[in-house]
Formats: structure tokens, C-alpha cells, sequence
């Protein structure tokens, strides 16, 4: 009898535990599906965001730091008292939780950690009034688009280039544009080794299209760099055209492509892919190197 009772206790014990991971697996979907639902109803550019988040994070530590004072006080008769670091710390890490349940990139979650953390360093360094100004002006010209652009600068690495080389049709002279080209070193490095082509490079913030410009005039490349915005392009003027945007510039870009590019010409994208669109050729990335997306126009 007594051997029965042991594996109805134990048989219920495992039962019980059971149901406790059932529970605990369907409050993790519940918390899953509520983060998914706040994500789809958030609309706002990363730039605006980013900015909410933080002050969003400002609120809840000054709620926060109330409230449990107040609780110290009143039930522990003790004042709370934290380093004004150790409120930093916590601004940070409550910025970075709220931008992943926004669902911002991985890279937002780091600025936002890392930014309040910065800014207190600074503050105790006494770093000259100056130097700030000369920081805003050169983030400026860098980033003073990406509010309205929601493309942030992104530099590409010489295995980039080299592959691109090789997907461009190898028999016959192209018209390339890179746009939103940067420094410029994509564009003068395909210029270089397809001296038959016309290479073309756009970018909207002036400080990168500034160096571009003069390093190719120190270079002596052929390769052509415009101050502007690619929108304002007509597509059908070029063969080939690559792109290291960013997610939310993707749709657009796909729908000025498929509307102007012509029949047997290349929209190549690094890294990023156009939702619903399956394209013509995949390149895997590696630790080196971001994937690259091609779709041939029909």
C-alpha cells in the first residue's frame, strides 16, 4: 500500500510540475504576443523613438526612486540614498530594456545604454563648451538627415567591394550608382578595376560627400561624386545600382526600382532585405561580412 501512495506522490509531483511549466511557458507567450503587439503599434522613426525611450526611462527611474524611498522611509525609517552613477547606470539599463521591447535594432540598444553613461562621464570631465560645439557640428553634417531618412551612416568593408565587382555584368561596360556612397571607397575601388564603366556615387549628408569628392580628386578616380538625395534620381539612367541603407528605406526603395529601373539591370543591397520580395541572388554574410541581396529587374 505504502509502495502505491510513493508513486501516486511522486506521479503527482511530476504532474504538478507539469503544470507549473505549462503555466510558465504560457506566460512567456502572453508576455511574447504583448511585446509583439506593442512593436506592430509603434510607427515612429528610430530618431523620435530613441528619444521617448529615453525619457520614457527618465520617468520611470524618478517614479521609481520615489517610490521606494518612500517605502524606505516609511516602513524602514531610513533615507535611500544612491550615487548619482548608480542612477545613471540604471537610466541606461532601463533605455535599453525599453528599446527592445519597442524593437529597435540590436545597435539602438547599445546607444541607448551607453549613451546616459557617456553623458555623465562628460559632465564630470568638464570637457570645454567648445568641443561640444565642434561634436554637434561634425555629428551634423555626418547624421543631419537620418531623422528624415531613417538611414544612419554605414561604412562598407573591402570584401563588399569585391564581391560587388563580381556580380556586375563582367562583358560589357555599366552605368553604377552607390547610393548613400559615404567616403567613397566602394565606388572608386569598382571605378579602378572597370575603367570601361561610369561609376557614380550620391550622398545626402555633405560631410562624407565632401571627402569622397576631394579623395577622388587626390586619387585621380574617375568615379563621380553627387551631393544629394537618390530619390530625386531617375533609376532608368543606371545598370547597376547598390544600396547599404537600412530596413525602414527599403519598401521605398523597392518601389522607385521596380517602377524605373529597366528590364535585365541590378539592384544590389547589403545587408538588408526588401520585405516580400524574394530576390534573384543571396550571398550569405560571415563575420567579415554583411549578406548581400541581388534582384534583376524583369
Amino acid at each position: 500500500m505504502q509502495k502505491v501512495l510513493n508513486k501516486f506522490g511522486s506521479s503527482q509531483r511530476f504532474l504538478n510540475q507539469v503544470i507549473k511549466s505549462e503555466r510558465l511557458v504560457s506566460k512567456k507567450a502572453l508576455l511574447k504576443r504583448t511585446v509583439e503587439s506593442l512593436r506592430a503599434k509603434i510607427h515612429l522613426a528610430p530618431a523620435t523613438l530613441a528619444i521617448l525611450i529615453q525619457c520614457a526611462a527618465f520617468i520611470t527611474l524618478v517614479a521609481g526612486y520615489w517610490l521606494a524611498g518612500w517605502l524606505a522611509a516609511a516602513y524602514f525609517k531610513t533615507d535611500l540614498n544612491f550615487s548619482i552613477f548608480t542612477l545613471v547606470l540604471m537610466q541606461a539599463l532601463l533605455a535599453a530594456i525599453f528599446s527592445y521591447i519597442a524593437g529597435m535594432d540590436s545597435w539602438w540598444r547599445w546607444i541607448h545604454l551607453c549613451f546616459p553613461v557617456a553623458a555623465w562621464g562628460m559632465s564630470q570631465w568638464h570637457v570645454p563648451s567648445e568641443l561640444y560645439l565642434a561634436g554637434f557640428i561634425i555629428s551634423l553634417s555626418l547624421f543631419w538627415t537620418t531623422f528624415r531618412t531613417q538611414v544612419p551612416f554605414f561604412p562598407s568593408r573591402p570584401i563588399v567591394w569585391q564581391q560587388v565587382a563580381k556580380i556586375i555584368p563582367q562583358t560589357k561596360p555599366v552605368r553604377l550608382i552607390d547610393i548613400g556612397s559615404g567616403l567613397g571607397d566602394m565606388s572608386m575601388y569598382i571605378a579602378k578595376i572597370r575603367p570601361d564603366s561610369h561609376i557614380e556615387g550620391i550622398e545626402i549628408a555633405p560631410l562624407p560627400w565632401m571627402v569622397s569628392f576631394v579623395r577622388a580628386k587626390f586619387r585621380r578616380s574617375s568615379a563621380v561624386f553627387k551631393l544629394g538625395d537618390y530619390t530625386a534620381l531617375d533609376f532608368a539612367n543606371y545598370d547597376v545600382i547598390f544600396a547599404y541603407l537600412s530596413p525602414a528605406a527599403m519598401l521605398t526603395l523597392w518601389e522607385k526600382a521596380s517602377q524605373e529601373m529597366l528590364p535585365g539591370s541590378l539592384l544590389i543591397s547589403l545587408e538588408f532585405e526588401i520585405p516580400g520580395i524574394v530576390p534573384t541572388m543571396h550571398i550569405e554574410g560571415s563575420k567579415s561580412s554583411p549578406a548581400i541581396y541581388v534582384w534583376k529587374i524583369a
